[in-house]
């Protein structure tokens, strides 16, 4: 067996990961990363990036569709014949979406291989498994038994960036026709009936996009509302789009198995080629049949631990994920750990500010992870933002606060894209108008992600953002007259 040493041996090439691994070398520190995959992890090659690809292709799509008809539906929208466009009936080449995507796909994992060979990373392809706190084997070749490892890396600190993976439920296990977000991001053609099951930000996101493409989509979640991480307030737009789109929405309601002719989902060689069944209970115990040849299962992520030998460190641990500090550190010595492994929020951004933060840290600088604010963004049609506290928010945490939200349909930029739905909302303390949360819901308002968490971060108070100028005509515009509103001294409404 092979062996090397490195100062930082980082497992997991992800957005947190391959961020980590830059910076530390930037500081001069000696760095090796181990991906079994492709780099990029969740988010480039089956996450963020493919499926904001794949909302696009659908938008567009949707649009051309919608110009096509007599008028445009909903929202007050003027009809297609008023603005002036004619279309004849579109066609989608699903084939050549999805190649399209990968295309995106291909150059960004390029371009992070090319980052860390330009700046001294040594890269290993191969299956890590951790030894103990200083060694790692590796896997390198794909033909070797699962077993055996050909490359043992010796380190001073180890930092684990394995991310995380779809959950499945019990009555439906993953295959044939039973998809994760993985395949559904990748269809080789597109399902005529397809039941989403989970309300979440990702299945609503996809199953907006199956929707918008063509197929009959039908979303199941067993809680009472859609997106139950936002509040109700910003998710009521949601609802209403996809009354619009014609998406069927059973809330209340559980998936207890699907079954098609053969057997069990997953189980005939045909895959994806049957229909299947589901059955459905709601919250009173009636049960109902579903039909559908698709079913993507969106019911959460957990943390990836398996088949790594985190196991063997004997990690503290927070339910499934592995507890860390304010600077990353588990409860062993020069072992770290960061992004989707070390539990809520899963997300990218979160990820690639932790990976920075460790690799500073291990470089001699003193850090520490304690963000005022992490946004959220969902890219549903439309959109939801969200950096901070909201009011529901403040209040549990016994702040007495003043909020105000300013509407888009006061403003201009907005009839403009005949997106006037929605809304920017401000949260602020009310004895120094300290921000505190910030919200928001319509087209195109995940722009706005980095003005939240900018002000909330550098500690901006009602009047900094209301006394700004901000560009005209733009969204942007609704964030200084939410302020301002909040202040009392609301100028368009």
């Amino acid at each position: 067996m092979d062996e090397s040493t490195t100062q930082l041996l980082v497992i997991g090439g992800g957005p947190g990961g391959y961020v980590a691994a830059i910076r530390a070398a930037q500081l001069g520190v000696r760095v090796t990363l181990v991906e079994a995959e492709r780099l990029g992890g969740t988010c480039l090659n089956v996450g963020c990036i493919p499926s904001k690809a794949l909302i696009h292709a659908a938008e567009q799509f949707h649009k051309v569709v919608r110009y096509g008809q007599t008028a445009a539906r909903g929202n007050g929208a003027a009809a297609a014949a008023d603005i002036g466009i004619r279309v004849q009936a579109p066609l989608i080449e699903v084939a050549q979406t999805v190649r399209w995507k990968d295309g995106i796909v291909a150059r960004l994992t390029g371009g992070v291989a090319a980052l860390l060979k330009k700046h001294g990373v040594t890269l290993v392809h191969g299956w890590a498994r951790i030894v103990d706190g200083k060694t790692v084997e590796v896997q390198t070749r794909q033909d070797s038994h699962p077993d055996s490892a050909d490359l043992r890396i010796r380190c001073e600190h180890l930092l684990l960036a394995t991310g995380s993976e779809a959950v499945a439920l019990p009555g439906l296990p993953f295959g044939g026709a039973v998809v994760s977000a993985t395949e559904a991001l990748s269809p080789a053609s597109l399902p005529r009936r397809l039941v989403v099951v989970g309300a979440g930000y990702i299945g609503l996101e996809l199953g907006i996009v199956y929707r918008k493409l063509g197929a009959q989509v039908t979303v199941v979640e067993a809680m009472d509302r859609l997106l139950p991480t936002y509040d109700e307030e910003l998710t009521r737009p949601v609802a209403a789009s996809l009354r619009r789109l014609g998406i069927d929405v059973r809330l209340g309601c559980s998936v207890q198995d699907a079954k098609e002719a053969g057997g069990t989902a997953g189980s005939v060689e045909e895959k994806g080629k049957r229909q299947l069944t589901l059955r459905v209970r709601d919250a009173e115990g009636r049960e109902s049949a579903l039909e559908a040849d698709r079913v993507l299962v969106a019911v959460g992520r957990r943390p990836r631990t398996q088949d790594t030998g985190i196991e063997s460190l004997r990690l503290d641990m927070e339910g499934r994920a592995v507890k860390v500090d304010d600077q990353c550190r588990t409860s062993m010595r020069n072992v770290w750990a960061i992004g989707d492994l070390t539990g809520e929020p899963m997300l990218a951004h979160r990820a690639m500010a932790q990976g920075e933060t460790v690799a500073e840290i291990i470089a001699g600088k003193r850090r520490h992870f304690t963000p005022a604010a992490i946004p959220a963004v969902c890219f549903t049609d439309p959109e939801l933002v969200t950096a901070g506290l909201s009011p529901a928010d403040a209040h549990k945490a016994g702040l007495e606060t003043v909020s105000a939200q300013f509407p888009f349909a006061a403003n201009g930029r907005a009839m403009t894209l005949e997106s006037s739905e929605g809304f920017v909302r401000v949260v602020a303390r009310q004895d120094n108008h300290l921000i505190v949360g910030w919200q928001a819901v319509g087209t195109g308002v995940s722009e706005l992600a980095a003005a939240f968490s900018q002000s909330i971060e550098m500690g901006a108070r009602l009047e900094d953002v209301g006394h700004t100028i901000h560009a005209h005509p733009t969204l942007g515009e609704a964030v200084q007259e939410a302020a301002l509103r909040a202040l009392g001294q609301a100028l368009h409404i």
